[in-house]
């Protein structure tokens, strides 16, 4: 199946730059992968949230069909990992749609955001409100951190919805989890039944991950989302979007990475690029599948034939080096940076400036060999894997209430070469929309709220008394 043509050429329209900062402050990162430890296994973490965990809403407003409650609670991650969250993530707010009508019960959909989905009003209008007119069901909407709610949550130095850091999606992730456990034990307590979750695109992802540490049975709906996050930044389309040049420089540069931070990553499933020839993908195939051109491909900081495409090396080992050259360019633009501010070995005034030169130049040759971008691309594999891979963290308490939407031709969502939500929850369904993932957001929101019935209705057949 090939790749939806929408999708690569609105991917072109977009000229911001994820991950600017790079790979996030290696503490940050060890932290995290200490963290994911605990919040990767659903009994560890029965304690880490109180029951009666304090939330409060602020604001009410009144609509024929429904009362729209703005609320807000501390996010418990920064009471698990002080310091990890930026100071204006560390309040979570969410607006919680209730109908003045219930139909049946008193359901509750918990919806988490996509990529770029800042407040409440595209998931209130195109989802919660239909899904008051339709199924008489409540939806509660949660901002995620890094994003913008009435001003709030999203750092000032970040631009939109453009993550600063890598280590930045893993806190968001974690925190989401933390949440969402919050918002559900608020929920139960408030009398509202049955409760669960869904979300498009990375809200889907997000969604997965938080009922992964939900224990007991909860209908789960991730649309346009898959396995792990690490196809999407390694081989799908928003790869061209990643910051490369910044992360190789980082990655060279800073030793922590290589000789540390790679020893925590845990994961090691079929797919891990820890398996080393068996996922390296053919980059030339890849990027004429998805009608890259040389601009295209200059611009994710791409190394010839040499260096590899930025959607190849998915799995390449640490440290191999291709054959061939290719990084020619580079050291002559490095070099010449230096040449700009008029220094060079012979003219420099002293021993002490010959050492910090011989130091730019020692860092340079880390910054131009050959391998370095497979390198960056196999370790942000390795660290996206650790983090978002579903089969890094507990399967679901009961699968058969899970109901994936996917989209066949989704170049955003790539599952060739990672293992599928099948092979990792077994007896979940997934269901196939034709098209791409822009299309399917754009078109297909009915599917996603049939979906969100079907398996609310499963739930409720399969756990009358469950509540």
């Amino acid at each position: 199946m090939g790749v939806s043509r929408l999708d690569v050429f609105y991917r072109r329209l977009l000229l911001t730059k994820l991950f600017i900062g790079g790979w996030g402050k290696p503490e940050d990162l060890k932290r995290i992968f200490e963290f994911r430890k605990i919040i990767g296994d659903r009994e560890k973490c029965k304690t880490l949230v109180p029951k009666d965990y304090p939330v409060y809403i602020n604001k009410t407003e009144e609509h024929t069909d429904c009362q729209i409650h703005d609320g807000f609670f501390i996010s418990p991650l920064e009471h698990l990992v002080p310091g990890i969250l930026p100071p204006e993530a560390v309040k979570a707010r969410f607006q919680f749609i209730v109908p003045k009508r219930w139909h049946k019960d008193r359901p509750v959909c918990i919806h988490l955001a996509g990529t770029g989905d800042h407040f409440f009003w595209r998931r209130r209008t195109l989802m919660a409100r239909p899904m008051i007119k339709e199924a008489g069901m409540a939806s509660l909407l949660l901002e995620n951190p890094y994003y913008l709610s009435h001003g709030y949550r999203k750092p000032k130095d970040q631009l939109r919805s453009s993550l600063k850091n890598v280590s930045d999606l893993f806190v968001m992730g974690g925190a989401l989890i933390l949440e969402s456990t919050v918002l559900l034990r608020w929920l139960e307590r408030e009398g509202y039944w049955p409760l669960g979750m869904t979300g498009i695109s990375m809200g889907g992802y997000m969604a997965s991950l938080a009922v992964t540490n939900w224990p007991k049975p909860i209908p789960l709906i991730p649309c346009l989302s898959w396995s792990t996050a690490s196809s999407v930044f390694t081989t799908g389309v928003l790869s061209k979007a990643v910051n490369w040049r910044e992360l190789e420089k980082q990655y060279a540069i800073n030793s922590v990475y290589e000789e540390e931070i790679i020893n925590l990553l845990e994961y090691c499933g079929a797919d891990s690029f820890k398996m080393g020839p068996k996922l390296v993908k053919n980059a030339d195939s890849l990027e004429h599948l998805l009608g890259l051109s040389g601009e295209d491909r200059a611009s994710m900081g791409q190394n010839s034939n040499a260096g590899g495409g930025a959607e190849a090396g998915q799995g390449v080992l640490i440290g191999k080096v291709p054959e061939g050259g290719g990084a020619v360019d580079r050291v002559h633009q490095l070099l010449s940076s230096v040449n700009s501010s008029g220094m060079s070995l012979d003219t420099l005034p002293s021993p002490e400036a010959k050492i910090a030169l011989h130091g730019k130049k020692t860092d340079s040759a880390k910054c131009c060999r050959p391998s370095l971008h497979r390198e960056s691309i196999s370790f942000m594999k390795g660290v996206m894997d650790e983090c978002t891979h579903m089969a890094n963290f507990s399967v679901p308490v009961d699968t058969s209430l899970i109901i994936v939407v996917q989209a066949k031709e989704d170049a955003y969502i790539p599952r060739t070469g990672v293992l599928s939500l099948q092979e990792i929850w077994p007896g979940c369904e997934v269901r196939y929309l034709n098209g791409g993932h822009i299309s399917a957001y754009l078109f297909k929101q009915n599917v996603f709220r049939q979906a969100i019935y079907d398996a609310f209705n499963r739930f409720s057949l399969k756990y009358p008394n469950l509540h």
